[in-house]
């Protein structure tokens, strides 16, 4: 609009807004580095704490950012282009402060604490994103439900990192992803124990339908056989939820991240350890009826070389002292025992 004209609220107000669009722009190309792109390692010696404290600190300020910027577009008041223009430049500063701080994080750290680090930049970068495409596409005289959201999801966002796992290095991180999968395995474990208490339906939770059938119907219970073989995929599954729970005790009672060496076993055992969690969701699934046996071997046998591989992996690297290696032992005897009789089970499937 020249300057001295005069011109309707409407378009005034959508101009005022264009600045948004360029900074949408720019915090999804930041997304895109943050997703893709590696932490170098730094010319200056790294040191943690500096680190963390500089990571709270460009958090708050991406939300408090955040907080202007939606109060801005709040009311019916009509916020110019040239505050607009600030706001967005604010807000970018802020965001690629975050950014930047999450590259200081060498390689050398760890890449477990590496990818928290990353997807909690990243989710306040979306957060942000978000903020932005709801406040470009809200009424312009009124706060709107959905940008109170997205403002809360920035909150939250920023919120994450007095949660972050803050302990030796990467020792810390490690732990958390096998609290996690630990977390995920029991709650599959306990589910799988109720459902086979005996004589209970396994479906007994959801209502009737047609493609269930009746209550009668064979399908939707378990044969004795079925209860046979069942019984040993549940000490498969036990036994998981036993390794994650002693491999998470090792790693708190005797890693260390001194050396390249270590950072990189314990990324390891993070690594295979992830992969627990959702071998044993796949075999839970797999033992509900109509049992496919062939299925259900498949499935057992995905998860017991997942376990072994655990234990390989744990018992060659530095948190395992001698002292450690008898559950090992132990733990690798029952994923083979238990995989035997499963195979056994199901050997007229072959």
């Amino acid at each position: 609009v020249p300057e001295g004209c005069a011109a309707p609220a409407a378009p005034a107000a959508m101009a005022a807004r264009e600045p948004l669009r360029d900074l949408r722009g720019a915090l999804c190309a930041l997304l895109a580095r943050v997703r893709e792109g590696e932490p170098g390692e730094g010319r200056e010696p790294f040191e943690l704490p500096r680190f963390w404290d500089a990571l709270g600190q460009t958090f708050q300020v991406t939300s408090q950012e955040a907080t202007k910027l939606s109060l801005a577009f709040s009311g019916p008041g009509l916020t110019s282009a040239e505050d607009c223009q600030k706001l967005s430049e604010d807000v970018q500063s802020a965001v690629i402060a975050v950014a930047t701080v999450y590259y200081w994080l060498p390689k050398g750290q760890g890449t477990t604490l590496r990818k928290m680090v990353r997807d909690a930049t990243a989710e306040v970068v979306e957060g942000m994103i978000q903020l932005t495409e709801t406040i470009l596409s809200a009424p312009l005289d009124r706060l709107s439900q959905e940008q109170l959201i997205s403002t809360g999801g920035v909150w939250g966002a920023c919120e994450q990192v007095p949660n972050l796992p803050r302990g030796e290095y990467n020792q810390a991180a490690v732990a958390s992803v096998l609290a996690a999968c630990l977390g995920v395995v029991k709650d599959a474990l306990e589910e799988m124990e109720h459902a086979l208490v005996e004589g209970q339906d396994p479906y007994s939770d959801i209502m009737e339908d047609e493609e269930l059938g009746f209550r009668g119907n064979r399908d939707i219970y378990w044969s004795e056989a079925d209860r046979k073989l069942l019984s040993s995929c549940m000490g498969l599954m036990k036994a998981s939820k036993a390794c994650l729970k002693k491999v998470l005790g090792v790693v708190k009672a005797h890693g260390k991240a001194d050396s390249p060496e270590q950072i990189a076993q314990l990324d390891d055992i993070a690594d295979i350890a992830n992969e627990i969690s959702p071998s044993v969701d796949e075999l839970a699934l797999s033992m509900y009826p109509p049992v496919n046996e062939l299925a259900v071997r498949l499935n057992a046998a995905k998860l017991a070389s997942v376990l072994k591989k655990v234990l390989e992996i744990t018992k060659t690297s530095h948190v395992c002292p001698p002292s450690e290696e008898g559950w090992v032992q132990f733990l690798s005897g029952a994923v083979d025992h238990n995989m035997n009789k499963i195979k056994n089970f199901t050997q007229d499937q072959l």
